[in-house]
């Protein structure tokens, strides 16, 4: 049965109890306030997942961003490291991530989120080639899920919260899991190397972004037929069915970019959903894509730091902007300008961007818990910068650990501290 159709026939129960039986309004007033008071004991925060490190720091959404704790997201380094180094095929996958994509580091952390009632966070780790939930409280693992092939990546929660979906690069898979037990609830393919994924508001489907291989030095525009099948995967969020794919390289072609790449990386929604805003591969900027005319509408080109060689073998994983937001009233754009070491705002409207803020090698943008600013992670730099939707000015920085990249909104305990150093 459909979950709207279950809540509409439990508020009509509801209230056919209430209009014979007097004494459940205590019952249902007991209920609410149960509810009001486990919603009063949680504390909104941001998590900073410091990829290299294997920590995330946790700081305040919004102000002034203060450290309330940290926690280890490698409790079991030991035994996951064992396991590799018993397997030749585990151990040559470790070491090909480690010399890849992680520019000679491990790659500990890529994505998390909190689970609804903010006892845990669960996070896809890539080396590990998993999912864990740890529990906040004591720092141990709930559960573990291997996704298939050899490296976990990009991660999207649910509207709901229940259900998490992670890309799974190498076998070109998504696991859709079950966000409290691990269970895997369905899966489905994609194009080569899935990327970012997005539930859709309703919660009715999920976008996943394919970006193909980005560690080759064939960056080449006439080379581009080498980094794979890259391509915009749409399913059923309740079937895991493909309801459609779009394809940006004929999207571009069609507006006579044929040399640009059409590995979306990065994006992001209008607050109606007609609208998308996405990054690509070696490009310094972004595209609007009208959902219902199936076009690209707009072309925003951001400056290029003079500082930063156009050589696209020097850019790391083919991002030359890697990172994108969007102010909650949808009038503001957040753009990382990876390479180029700045982020900025841009209007929307007139896609006039602000200043250019600097930064070091920002590798994302997400929104503060009160929606007034930007938060970008400077993975060159150890620290997130938050910065003002409204006067596109620095607010302030804030040191965290090495090489931060996710950053997500999530909830723990309101006296919660950390369970890591």
């Amino acid at each position: 049965m459909p979950a709207f159709r279950s809540r509409h026939l439990c508020s009509v129960a509801a209230a056919l109890v209430l209009t014979v039986a007097a004494p459940a309004t205590a019952a249902t007033t007991a209920s609410a306030a149960s509810a009001a008071s486990t919603a009063a004991a949680l504390r909104e925060v941001l998590f900073v997942g410091n990829n290299w490190e294997g920590t995330a720091d946790v700081v305040k959404s919004s102000g002034d961003f203060a450290k309330v704790g940290r926690i280890n997201v490698i409790p079991d380094k030991a035994a996951r490291m064992a396991e590799i180094n018993a397997d030749p095929i585990k151990w040559i996958y470790f070491q090909a991530i480690r010399n890849g994509v992680g520019e000679g580091h491990d790659q500990f952390v890529d994505d998390m989120y909190t689970t609804p009632d903010g006892a845990s966070v669960v996070v896809s780790r890539p080396s590990f080639a998993d999912v864990v939930s740890i529990d906040l409280a004591t720092g141990n693992i709930n559960w573990r899920f291997p996704v298939s092939g050899y490296r976990s990546d990009h991660m999207a929660v649910s509207p709901d919260g229940k259900r998490v979906a992670v890309s799974a690069s190498i076998s070109n898979t998504v696991h859709v899991l079950d966000i409290v037990t691990g269970k895997q609830l369905g899966s489905f393919k994609t194009g080569d190397k899935p990327h970012e994924n997005i539930f859709t508001k309703d919660g009715k489907y999920i976008y996943n972004m394919a970006i193909g291989d980005v560690n080759t030095s064939l960056d080449a525009p006439w080379q581009d037929f080498t980094k794979g099948d890259r391509r915009i995967t749409v399913v059923d969020a309740t079937t895991y069915q493909q309801v459609k794919v779009i394809d940006m390289r004929q999207r571009l072609d069609a507006i006579g970019l044929k040399d640009y790449s059409d590995a979306v990386r990065p994006a992001v929604f209008s607050p109606d959903e007609s609208k998308l805003y996405f990054q690509v591969s070696f490009f310094n900027g972004f595209f609007e894509y009208d959902l219902a005319s199936d076009r690209i509408t707009r072309t925003k080109t951001l400056p290029k730091n003079p500082a930063t060689s156009d050589d696209r073998t020097t850019f790391v994983n083919d991002s030359r902007h890697h990172g994108l937001s969007m102010s909650p009233d949808g009038s503001k754009l957040c753009v990382a300008g990876t390479m180029d070491d700045y982020a900025t705002i841009v209007d929307r409207g007139t896609l006039q961007e602000g200043p250019l803020v600097s930064a070091s090698k920002p590798y994302w943008a997400t929104v503060s818990g009160d929606g007034r600013d930007c938060v970008i992670s400077e993975s060159g730099a150890d620290q997130i910068t938050a910065i003002d939707f409204a006067t596109g000015q620095k607010v302030l920085s804030v040191p965290v650990g090495d090489h931060p990249q996710r950053v997500r909104l999530g909830h723990v305990a309101a006296n919660w501290t950390g369970t890591g150093s």
